[in-house]
């Protein structure tokens, strides 16, 4: 079993509309190429995501939101990019964190 299956993702950016979309539809290609099925996977601006963060396994975000994410919790894992439309950025982020097999 993937390493996240049944997990929850949630994509950040500014606004929660252009950015984070994009980022959503990148990550989705990822876990379809290794066939992850997570639990919930969506988006939003930063301003609700740093509240509803401790509530998600990972946040994936633009490396200049990533200070919002400081002190979410111990089970929150945040993965900040520098493209956030960028699906081979995403998959190497998740490889680097040990949570693709």
């Amino acid at each position: 079993m993937a390493k996240l299956d049944g997990k929850r993702l949630l994509a950040c950016c500014a606004n929660g509309a252009g950015s984070s979309l994009m980022m959503e539809n990148a990550i989705k290609k990822v876990l379809k190429k290794y066939n992850i099925k997570p639990s919930e996977l969506r988006h939003c601006a930063v301003s609700e995501g740093k509240s509803a963060a401790r509530n998600y396994d990972l946040v994936f975000c633009a490396r200049t939101f990533v200070k919002n994410f400081e002190g979410v919790g111990a089970n929150t894992i945040v993965i900040p990019l520098k493209n956030v439309m960028s699906d081979k950025e995403i998959e190497a982020a998740l490889k680097e964190a040990d949570l693709l097999d």
